[in-house]
């Protein structure tokens, strides 16, 4: 998939792109001003389910970035959206920082929602979880992601307590957030832009640039972030684009 010849909108994720943990990535604050400054339409979308959307906006303007809360899509929200669209009965499996953001669990649910609980995973839950997938509630799944970029080193991501859970009670997860197309399609209504004049910029192969292109859209790989030696030679995925960093995205865009 190539670049658009006159994008309209770029997707940004957040975690290895922009930033890892508190410190914004070299040269990413005054790339943002300079793609901000091009006039296109802008989206941060983020899989990450530990951080309330206006915490993370506040850390975000800390760092120096310029943006608004409403240009962040978390797949938290994502999650708690669809399950009021659907008129669903959570059991919400959050990390504690969001669970006001998302609201109480029901105490006779249809649904298990499952987000990164990060250290507040433990095996009563997990298997509290268990036993109402064994009784045919199904799976609602923020992410799957594999592993992601912490300040000091890599951590372990949702996606392994997914597997855990579809394995043991033999279902499927319906992942909200990345690289789930209708997450892509969202941002795109609400920018009211076309999919083939849009371009992502990510840190993850399969979750934001697989994501992206299964969505329609073109995506660019940094070398930041998760982004590991091999990605960018990967015989599946191919990216439009692979590049050092977030800057060198933005001025590959403008220039």
């Amino acid at each position: 998939m190539y670049l658009p010849t006159n994008p309209k909108a770029v997707l940004i994720d957040l975690a290895g792109v922009l930033h890892t943990g508190d410190d914004a990535l070299p040269g990413a604050v005054a790339a943002l001003a300079k793609l901000r400054g091009s006039g296109l339409a802008l989206r941060f979308l983020t899989n990450t389910t530990r951080t309330p959307g206006s915490v993370l906006h506040t850390k975000l303007c800390r760092m120096g970035f310029s943006l608004v809360p409403e240009e962040i899509q978390t797949a938290a929200l994502a999650a708690r959206t669809l399950v009021h669209e659907r008129g669903l009965r959570p059991h919400w499996m959050v990390h504690p920082d969001i669970a006001e953001e998302m609201g109480a669990s029901d105490p006779n649910p249809d649904v298990v929602v499952l987000g990164d609980m990060g250290e507040h995973f433990t095996y009563a839950g997990l298997n509290h979880a268990f036993r109402l997938l064994m009784q045919g509630v199904p799976l609602l799944a923020m992410a799957r992601n594999r592993y992601f970029m912490e300040a000091d080193g890599m951590s372990m991501d949702i996606g392994a307590f997914v597997a855990g859970l579809e394995y043991s009670a033999g279902a499927a997860a319906e992942i909200v957030g990345k690289p789930a197309p209708a997450f892509f399609a969202a941002a795109l209504a609400e920018l009211d832009v076309a999919a083939d004049t849009a371009v992502l910029i990510g840190d993850d192969l399969a979750d934001d640039v697989g994501g992206a292109q299964d969505a329609g859209i073109a995506g660019i790989l940094v070398r930041t972030g998760k982004f590991r030696a091999g990605d960018d030679e990967n015989p599946d995925i191919r990216p439009a684009l692979v590049v050092a960093d977030f800057a060198a995205a933005v001025d590959a865009l403008l220039d």
